[in-house]
């Protein structure tokens, strides 16, 4: 018995050993990546995905390694050559002395490009670098096109298009800017005076969610991550103090039809410094009890075909631990959004206040949509916790709430109203009656 104590004993020794080894080892391997940049482009979290898988996969064109196998793009792989050719063509220089360059580009940036992938299947680096320059030369040569024919339409190819530039703004979709860029400089710079946001503006502008020119003038290429970055930082300011913001647990909820009846005016914020800017004033009215409204400014959000498709892949990007974003504007956005809508009373309520333009089918279904975004997406903080909180402290004041409470119980429904007006009316005959009962007329 002894025996079989000390044998169990040294297997548990030997165990331990070989964890301990097998930790420090991984922990080399962080030590050696530390200064490496985290990868950018990456399969969307499942429990997000579930909710809405068509979110995340190309409709039609693959960009990058993570969807080169999906059904749905492999007809368009045939095209891609095409536009590669054309692009070089366009150079007016020699097509195997463009296609080196380009090719040495891929080689030169390979691994720092490998590093911005999460993927199970690496292949090898020839083959690597092939999809790399074939994928960034369609993107630019298709965007030329748009560039060449930006007062044409795109007869009898509007799905086509249409395809084509959400599948550029898909997460899991991406290609390194800092490629992007090399590649650019090696082919359009030859033929075109543009820059490369310029060029890629036209992605941006065709899924418009606020309704505000996009703003890209202090926006770096060399800080940009991809395209869906780019559009982030399009959504996002570029200096906001969020050294206050709380985990959304700790903030108050309401809805828009509540602020409503306490008294809070929502109108649409005309001159933001950032397109999700949201903002509470004061307003004070010579009251004799001294009561003051509220106005909430909000942007204008645009929902339609591309609203979810679009939030939930900038919330996806905001979400992951990988990209190491301090501050997630979106997400905080679209739980505020989801606080203010929660039935199609509120969504008519944002819509008569000019702060929301509903494509959909319906309000119901709207409301919906915006509620389902926020679902199983994790709040480590709200970025507009201090006008929440101005807008809680009004609403719990005297009379807002007593203001709010009157809605509540007497114009909740036109059968309600009729009951206070008749209240109203028969207190008002007793009265009458009271008066000439005790002082009748001579």
């Amino acid at each position: 018995m002894q025996n079989v104590d000390v044998e169990l004993g040294d297997r548990v020794k030997k165990h331990v050993t070989s964890l301990l080894i097998s930790l420090s080892k991984e922990e080399n391997q962080e030590d050696n990546h530390a200064n490496q940049s985290s990868p950018s482009i990456f399969k969307v979290p499942r429990v997000l995905r579930e909710l809405s898988q068509t979110s995340f996969d190309p409709l039609l064109v693959s960009i990058g390694p993570l969807h080169k196998r999906h059904e749905n793009v492999q007809t368009f792989e045939k095209e891609k050559p095409n536009y590669l050719i054309n692009l070089i063509k366009r150079t007016e220089s020699p097509q195997e002395e463009i296609l080196k360059s380009c090719m040495q580009e891929a080689y030169s940036l390979m691994n720092e490009i490998k590093a911005c992938y999460v993927w199970e299947k690496p292949c090898g680096d020839f083959k690597f670098a092939q999809m790399m320059v074939m994928d960034a030369c369609f993107i630019l040569e298709y965007m030329v096109k748009i560039q060449d024919h930006a007062n044409q339409s795109y007869s009898g190819r509007l799905l086509q298009h249409y395809s084509v530039l959400h599948d550029m703004l898909l997460l899991e979709n991406q290609i390194p800017m800092v490629f992007l860029d090399k590649i650019f400089r090696c082919t359009v710079l030859k033929f075109k005076s543009i820059s490369l946001v310029e060029l890629i503006l036209p992605v941006l502008k065709a899924h418009d969610l606020f309704g505000v020119d996009i703003e890209t003038n202090n926006i770096s290429i060399d800080t940009t991550l991809h395209i869906l970055d780019l559009l982030h930082k399009c959504c996002t300011p570029q200096n906001y103090d969020t050294t206050n913001t709380k985990p959304a647990s700790q903030i108050p909820t309401h809805s828009a039809v509540n602020l409503y009846r306490a008294g809070v005016n929502i109108r649409p914020n005309q001159n933001p410094t950032w397109p999700m800017q949201l903002e509470v004033q004061k307003n004070w009215f010579p009251c004799f009890y001294g009561w003051s409204m509220l106005s909430l400014k909000m942007p204008v959000l645009k929902v339609h075909d591309s609203t979810e498709f679009l939030l939930r892949n900038l919330i996806a990007y905001e979400q992951s631990f990988q990209t190491g974003k301090p501050h997630r504007y979106v997400t905080s956005f679209a739980l505020a959004m989801d606080m203010l809508m929660n039935t199609q009373e509120d969504v008519a309520k944002l819509i008569d206040s000019g702060v929301l333009i509903n494509q959909m089918g319906s309000n119901e279904e709207a409301a919906s949509m915006i509620n389902k975004i926020c679902k199983h997406v994790t709040w480590e903080e709200f970025i507009y916790e201090e006008q929440w909180k101005k807008m809680d402290d009004y609403c719990n004041s005297y009379w807002p709430k007593h203001m709010a409470k009157m809605w509540t119980t007497y114009f909740s429904s036109p059968w309600s109203m009729i009951a206070l007006i008749a209240g109203i009316m028969l207190f008002t005959l007793t009265v009458i009656d009271t008066i000439f009962t005790v002082n009748p007329p001579e």
